[in-house]
């Protein structure tokens, strides 16, 4: 798939966003330039039939990320290990999401966009390489793939040059929802017409993780009793930890190469700056990802006491926006263990000073990898076990999905 022009630059993303946007970079102008957008309004569709439809090609969009032949970027994205910080990675595929469904939606007067793109969900990424060299350049391409009346399915795919072949490292699935001028309500989007049965394949796999979102927070254990399966595993791990010298529900001991899951959480605090503002002044989705990551595979090093690798990264919605100012509280776990294999769960929430309330934002799910085999995590009450077999599923779902793998059109 061609796209409409030549490679544009990750460090021009942000820069091209708000032009469409029409944001200004001062933080001081935050206030007029909302009050502006206000007027754009009257240029929103009163339904999707207004809207001219759109081919996947017309939002394939190619951005290169000049590691290799631009040196003085890779300190921005350098861990002590030489290789590439995912969390950066993570802020760059939130951008280039945001502007691919920007192109998908472009209104052709070249007037700034009355849409208001925000991510809703991160449906899955999945890594095809343990380590990202600094000093290659990465290339990410991408396209709209599925739209529903008032939200898109966005694929990316990263690639990095080795012997001037560009190899893939990761695939991505993100979930864009289209809302008004302040970020309001929703907003109707073009339809997107296919044009051949590759274009088909992925408009029906769009459908298909749409029909698998619902399923999934059908089932969800906050609204469903576990299986009878997963009932009985947890009561066998529970009986595990009776301690056979008393007769006693009360008295635990942990079984052999075992770690109570209690015990694996690490916690931690920050004040949202204007520095970390999106173009519609919250919190940038990027940054609290990799805030998120970050956390996480601290909390699976520390765990393994070895240097973690990350697998995939499942399902993470966004519950609600976070306002510059707040006090953002982040708090991981490891929730699900296998062999060398660990699950973890880091879940954030909001609070604005002054005030006690504290609001969930996102719940994030990493899978990790390890050289060697680590202990088994073992739930102590019924909520531990609750987020243990939840940690099961979504584990369980990536490396089934891992087997299948995923597909964009280049």
């Amino acid at each position: 798939m061609e796209g409409a022009g030549p490679p544009i630059a990750m460090t021009d993303v942000r820069h091209k966003l708000r032009e469409i946007v029409g944001i200004s970079k001062r933080w001081s102008d935050h206030v007029k330039v909302m009050e502006e957008r206000k007027l754009l309004h009257a240029l929103l569709p009163k339904s999707q039939k207004e809207l001219p439809p759109r081919r996947m090609k017309d939002s394939y969009t190619e951005v290169i990320l000049p590691l290799g032949t631009q040196p003085m970027l890779r300190e921005k994205y350098l861990t002590v290990y030489n290789c590439v910080r995912f969390g950066r990675i993570l802020e760059d595929l939130d951008s280039l999401g945001v502007l691919i469904c920007y192109t998908h939606t472009k209104i052709d007067s070249g007037k700034m966009s009355p849409f208001s793109i925000v991510t809703a969900l991160v449906d899955k990424i999945d890594l095809c390489k343990k380590v990202i060299s600094p000093e290659n350049d990465i290339k990410f391409i991408g396209h709209v793939s599925w739209v529903g009346k008032t939200s898109m399915e966005v694929k990316m795919q990263m690639c990095q040059l080795y012997d001037t072949v560009y190899h893939p490292v990761l695939n991505a699935t993100f979930v864009m929802v289209a809302r008004d001028p302040e970020n309001k309500g929703p907003a109707f989007i073009n339809p997107l017409v296919l044009e051949s049965p590759e274009e088909e394949e992925l408009f029906k796999q769009g459908e298909l993780n749409k029909g698998k979102r619902i399923a999934s927070t059908t089932a969800s254990l906050l609204k469903m009793a576990p299986t009878a399966e997963e009932r009985l595993a947890v009561h066998n791990m529970f009986l595990s930890t009776l301690d056979p010298r008393t007769i006693s529900f009360q008295s635990r001991v942990l079984p052999p190469d075992s770690v109570w899951m209690e015990d694996t959480k690490l916690k931690s605090l920050h004040i949202c700056q204007p520095e970390e503002r999106n173009i519609f002044n919250r919190i940038f989705g990027g940054f609290l990802m990799r805030k998120a990551f970050e956390l996480g595979w601290a909390t699976a090093c520390h765990f393994a006491g070895s240097r973690p690798f990350l697998v995939a990264v499942d399902d993470i919605m966004f519950q609600r926006p976070v306002e510059i100012g707040s006090l953002l509280f982040f708090a991981s776990q490891v929730c699900f263990t296998e062999k060398n294999h660990i699950q973890v769960r880091v879940h954030s929430e909001v609070s604005v000073p002054g005030t006690k309330e504290h609001k969930t934002t996102n719940v994030f799910h990493f899978t990790f990898l390890v050289e060697k085999e680590v202990p088994a995590v073992i739930p102590k009450t019924y909520g531990d076990s609750m987020l243990y077999l939840d940690g099961q599923r979504h584990f369980m779902g990536t490396m089934h999905e891992k087997a299948g793998g995923t597909a964009i059109i280049q």
